[in-house]
């Protein structure tokens, strides 16, 4: 009698299980999530529950987590750029030096020589404008730099970039003999964040519900598309559950902002200087999103639209999945590759503008070791080393669980020296479970 049950109730169970399966497999079939995608979501949701217990809740305040936007913006906007460096089966290790020293050149443009030469003190509008303009064109330049030597005169990107890892970093400290340089002009600062460098809670709010409406937008024109080009639909539930999810994230992202509020000092010099009024004790402004997190989510979009929308974009994957045939079909693929690097010296002169604002000062340690975190964050994001396949919101993720894992470590009191063990094993296992996706997929 028992023998006769038991293999009745296994099959049962294992008939059970199969069902349970075949529900999830048909729900991220009907809305198309990336499998991949969701296993990043999970591992940084993982990261962040097991930081917050080990840390005594401190992980997941709103503090915290305002912090970490912050301090992710930097190494997330070099990220994008990384994401189509790795693609095209090249590599970018100076990323880190170069964001140190066109840091530098900004700092001494708006704090030394536009004093000096034009008269512009930090009270002039212009300061700010000249000193990234400046930025930006030195980045690209080197980018341009870079590209040309591995495209036209081709020298492997990775002797390349570790040159221009050294180079750049030793540039940065000639150019002021190793002074740090400080302070940077008051709207300059802004791109730091701080709570004059946030858009504050009702703007916030705004820009949460503007972003909302985009998304809705995005999926009734993809419905709309399919239909006209006689696609596969989605079911309607699926849309409607993706568009509620999003939008829940991001006005969930909102109001974490939001309630996070301004110091009691800041509130305490604030009534001193009489732009406030009240007692200090009672006063509560949130901070809202932060400049840097919207100039990151800014250029994550500007990159998604260039990867996917652009005929540039389709060239990178083309090039990167196939270099020869790429090169047999007409395109100019040592062009594409030279604006790559030109695209990535922009980025790292964006990323500059940020980390000098928020430091309030340019240093020579300034992005040591980015180039290790940007990578990282692009490998982790499902950019392959082979080449080919990458996404520009997997990388954005990427940073996202990088910082997670240092400002974690930082909670818990972890030297600097067992950080950078963890974040080299992390990278390890990135690649290698790269190459077993890669694997299970052919």
């Amino acid at each position: 009698m028992t023998d006769s049950t038991e293999p009745q109730t296994t099959q049962g169970t294992d008939t059970a299980r199969a069902s349970e399966l075949s529900v999830v497999a048909k729900f991220i079939r009907a809305t198309e999530l990336d499998t991949r995608m969701l296993g990043m979501i999970g591992a940084l949701l993982l990261i962040w529950i097991l930081f917050d217990i080990f840390s005594g809740g401190l992980f997941l305040t709103p503090r915290n987590l305002w912090n970490l936007s912050v301090q992710t913006a930097s190494v997330a906007v070099m990220a994008t750029g990384m994401v189509l460096v790795i693609v095209t089966r090249n590599i970018d290790l100076s990323v880190g030096s170069i964001l140190g020293f066109v840091g530098m050149i900004m700092a001494v443009t708006q704090a030394e020589l536009l004093p000096v030469y034009l008269g512009f003190g930090f009270d002039n509008p212009l300061t700010w404008i000249i000193a990234l303009l400046v930025g930006i064109v030195v980045g690209a330049a080197i980018g341009g730099l870079h590209g040309y030597i591995i495209a036209y005169l081709g020298v492997p990107a990775f002797i390349v970039t570790l040159g221009g890892l050294l180079v750049w970093r030793g540039a940065a400290w000639w150019v002021t003999s190793g002074r740090t340089v400080a302070p940077m002009d008051s709207t300059f600062r802004l791109m730091g964040g701080g709570p004059a460098g946030s858009i504050g809670e009702i703007a916030s709010w705004i820009v949460g519900l503007i972003v909302c409406v985009a998304l809705v937008a995005m999926i009734f024109n993809s419905r709309r598309q399919r239909k006209r080009f006689q696609f596969p639909l989605r079911p309607v539930w699926a849309e409607v559950f993706l568009g509620t999810l999003g939008c829940f994230l991001v006005l969930g992202a909102v109001l974490i902002a939001n309630i996070y509020y301004w110091p009691i000092g800041i509130i305490r010099k604030q009534i001193k200087a009489g732009l406030l009024e009240g007692v200090e004790t009672e006063i509560f402004i949130g901070h809202g999103v932060a400049i840097p997190v919207l100039i990151a989510i800014c250029v994550a979009i500007v990159m998604t639209f260039l990867a996917t929308r652009t005929r540039f974009g389709r060239y990178v994957f083309a090039l990167g999945g196939n270099p020869e045939a790429t090169d047999l079909a007409g395109i100019n693929t040592r062009w594409v590759t030279m604006k790559i690097f030109i695209i990535m010296g922009v980025l790292c002169a964006i990323a500059a503008a940020i980390s000098t604002a928020r430091l309030n000062a340019a240093t020579n340690a300034q992005g040591t070791l980015d180039e290790l975190l940007t990578i990282a964050a692009a490998v982790i994001g499902g950019t392959s080393l082979a080449g080919g396949v990458g996404t520009i919101a997997g990388a954005m993720i990427g940073a996202l669980v990088m910082q997670s894992l240092q400002s974690g470590m930082v909670l818990m009191g972890l030297d600097t020296p067992l950080q950078n063990i963890v974040v080299g094993i992390v990278l390890v296992i990135a690649v290698w479970l790269d190459s077993v996706y890669r694997r299970a997929q052919h």
